[in-house]
Parts: structure tokens; C-alpha cells; sequence
């Protein structure tokens, strides 16, 4: 059966209908059709005030009662043809760049008053341009949302159904870390308290543990953890310059029992020094340590903010060798005692990102988990980039040789960003 709409024109059967249209998209123009009104089968929704049979086969026509509303429609019935048709004029002038608009409802004006249906809300439908400019702000709308989900990603979403991730209760681990963290620190300055060492045998000390570490294929965690026992202990006890070796490796000792499965023998030790000490002295040095440092070696390194931060920074192999190496060349200068591990970490990932990417990079997500802006880390970041240039020069390379073998995916024969020194010019 035919549906006769608010203008009375009579429309087609649902096929010829698409017919006509033929290719066209209805969710595109549905709203701009004629005979098509704003809302499916609007006007038999209202109760019906009189009814006009022409023909007892046609259905009746609606009427509204004559008000003064109706009677203000009626009379800018005609401005509203002259402006449609001032329209439809400029847009034939446009040519064909687009598709023209199928005539709207309010071409109705050309009929009689008597025959005439006015809608219930007296208000034109939207032409194709209103129609295209909504579709457009709401394009807009969603591309903003995703831009916002980009900026701040969810790291541990994917790690949900993960037991070992603890995605639960991660966050409350790392603010932890992130309060704890100043009494794995040292003072920058507590080499001056020593009367028979200094900075450089240190940096010599650190060097040789970094190429056993890499020997004896041991975890990251135990470097990091020697590192920081050799720092805290050296900070409260004088040491003379021919046990700082002892020192080195009954720290490594420690950091090995705490951290690895397979720990190394006191026997493999004293062999890697060149038995310069005894199994007893290295004992009786490890009682020394524990005791001076209240048997407290869970304290967070700089290797716990490296996982958390390399995930957000959604890293791949080779930005995490990179980093790593950047970073491991930071435990050997002692000038870096003055920056947090967390500090460290980041700064240590944004260098790399630089290195890789030729540009400065620090995403939202990166500056959200890690709580660094990069202006925080420029400092830390411009002595790395240092580091990093003169790596391969020098007595001190047990770094560079350990991460210029392919297990250690080349990393130290990168490109340091120069560029971020640069910066300081400016």
C-alpha cells in the first residue's frame, strides 16, 4: 500500500524507490530524502483533528486547525521557495564537483493551501550541506578521542591475564619503589671520607665486575645490585686500596645469593681476582658487609624503573640493548651518584629514543608512568649523550666491548644524539 507523506506526494514501492536512487548511501542522505520524514510514521503518532476524504479508496488527509502559528507558516511559505530556489541556482553554479541535493520537503509551496500537510514542529528538514557538516564534527569528535587514547595508553591491559605481571597491585609496587628509592641512594660526595681510594679506582673496580658479570653470564639485576652495595658500603666504611678488589667481588657474592638460582662459588671468585685473596678474607668481608649495611639488600636499582619505564615507552629489542648500555656506562661514573635510579632509567630511555629516532621523543605515556618531563632529564640525558660519544676511547671499555657483540645486538655502535648537546647553546 502507498504512504502518502506531509507534502502529498505519493511515494513508490520500496523498489523502484531503490531503484531510482540506484548506488546512492541511504545512512548518508536519509534524512535529506523526499517524502522521507525526519522521524518514521511522525505524523500518525498525533491524534487526528479532521479528516478530509476525497475518495473513500484514498486515505484522508490530516489537517491542523487554523492558529496563528500555522497562519505565520503559511504566509513565509514563499520566502522560503525564493531562497530554496536562490540556492539551487548556487549550487548549479558550482558544476559537479559534488552531488546535487535531492529536492527537500519544503518544496510544497508550489501546491495548493487546501492539499497542503504542515509538519507538527513547523521547521524545515536539514539540507546536505547541515547533514555533511554534522557528519563531519562528529568525525572530528572521534578522531579527538583517539588521539587522547594514544597519548595515554594502558601498558598493563595487555598483561591482565597475566599471574606473573601483577597487574592488580603493580602501581602500588612502583609508588612504593618510588619512596624507597632515596635509601638505596648514597651522597654524591662520599668519596671525600676516604683516604686511600678515589673516584678513578672506582670507575676501574666497576669496569672489571661489569666484564666477570658479562663472564660468568649472570642476571642485569646482580650488576645493578653489586654496584649499589659496593656505593653503600664504601659511603660508611673506610677502605684501604688493596681490599677494594675483595670488596668488589664478596658485593658480587651478596648480589648473586639475593638475585641469581645458580650462584658462583667462592672458589670461582677468588680464581677471577687472581687468588689475590683467601676463601676466609672473603668470608670475614662478607660478614663486614652485611652488618654495615643492616643486612638490606632489597632496595630498588635502577633495573626495576627500567623494565617499568622500557614498557612504557613501548620499546623493542633494539631500544632496550641501547638503553641498557647507556645506562650500565652510567654505573661506572661517579658522577652520576647524584641522580635517583628512577631518574636514571628514564633519562637512560630518552637518550635512546634520541639515538634511534634522530629527533627528541618522550611521549605522554612515558612522561606519565615515569613522572619525568623531559626537561627533568636533559641534564642527566646531555651526559649520557657524552658518555655514549667517547664509550669507545679510553682505558675504561669494558662496556663498549660487552654490548659491541652480536648477543648485545651492537648497541654500542649506535650513533649518539649529538643534537641534545647541541641544545645547550642555545
Amino acid at each position: 500500500m502507498d504512504r502518502v507523506d506531509e507534502n502529498n506526494r505519493v511515494m513508490a514501492k520500496n523498489t523502484s524507490f531503490r531503484a531510482e536512487m540506484g548506488n546512492r548511501r541511504a545512512l548518508r542522505d536519509i534524512r535529506n530524502l523526499a517524502g522521507v520524514p525526519p522521524y518514521p510514521c511522525a505524523v500518525n503518532k498525533r491524534p487526528l483533528t479532521e479528516k478530509t476524504s476525497i475518495d473513500e479508496h484514498k486515505p484522508a488527509i490530516t489537517r491542523r486547525p487554523m492558529t496563528r502559528k500555522f497562519a505565520a507558516s503559511l504566509a513565509s511559505k514563499p520566502q522560503s521557495c525564493h531562497q530554496e530556489t536562490n540556492l539551487k541556482n548556487e549550487q548549479s553554479e558550482l558544476g559537479r564537483s559534488r552531488k546535487p541535493p535531492i529536492p527537500s520537503v519544503s518544496s510544497s509551496c508550489s501546491l495548493s493551501s487546501s492539499t497542503a500537510i504542515v509538519m507538527d514542529d513547523d521547521l524545515p528538514l536539514p539540507m546536505v550541506e547541515e547533514i555533511e557538516e554534522m557528519d563531519h564534527s562528529e568525525f572530528k569528535e572521534v578522531e579527538m578521542e583517539d588521539v587522547i587514547m594514544e597519548s595515554t595508553l594502558d601498558i598493563d591491559r595487555s598483561d591482565s591475564n597475566n599471574p606473573l605481571a601483577v597487574v592488580d597491585y603493580v602501581e602500588e609496587i612502583y609508588r612504593f619503589y618510588r619512596q624507597t628509592e632515596v635509601t638505596g641512594c648514597v651522597h654524591p660526595d662520599y668519596m671525600s671520607n676516604q683516604f686511600d681510594i678515589n673516584e678513578k679506582m672506582r670507575a676501574i673496580l666497576i669496569d672489571w665486575l661489569i666484564e666477570v658479570h658479562y663472564k660468568f653470564e649472570l642476571m642485569d639485576e646482580t650488576l645493578f645490585l653489586t654496584v649499589n652495595i659496593i656505593d653503600r658500603f664504601l659511603a660508611k666504611q673506610t677502605v684501604v686500596r688493596k681490599k677494594l678488589q675483595l670488596v668488589g667481588i664478596t658485593a658480587m657474592l651478596l648480589a648473586c645469593k639475593y638475585e641469581e638460582v645458580s650462584v658462583p662459588v667462592v672458589e670461582d671468585l677468588i680464581l677471577i681476582s687472581d687468588r689475590a685473596y683467601t676463601r676466609q678474607e672473603v668470608l670475614e668481608m662478607e660478614r663486614l658487609i652485611v652488618n654495615t649495611l643492616q643486612f638490606n639488600m632489597s632496595v630498588p636499582t635502577p633495573y626495576v624503573f627500567m623494565r617499568r619505564f622500557l614498557k612504557a615507552a613501548q620499546s623493542d629489542r633494539q631500544m632496550e640493548l641501547l638503553s641498557f648500555f647507556i645506562i650500565e656506562l652510567c654505573l661506572v661514573e661517579y658522577q652520576m651518584l647524584k641522580f635517583y635510579p628512577s631518574l636514571l632509567a628514564a633519562a637512560a630511555i630518552y637518550t635512546a629514543q634520541c639515538s634511534l629516532k634522530g629527533f627528541k621523543s618522550w611521549t605522554k605515556t612515558s612522561e606519565l608512568y615515569t613522572s619525568y618531563s623531559e626537561e627533568q632529564l636533559l641534564e642527566c640525558s646531555r651526559l649520557m649523550v657524552d658518555f655514549h660519544q667517547k664509550a669507545g676511547t679510553g682505558k675504561l671499555t669494558g662496556v663498549h666491548r660487552k654490548y659491541s657483540t652480536f648477543k648485545y645486538g651492537c648497541a654500542a655502535k649506535s650513533q649518539p644524539a649529538l643534537f641534545v648537546l647541541e641544545a645547550t647553546t642555545l
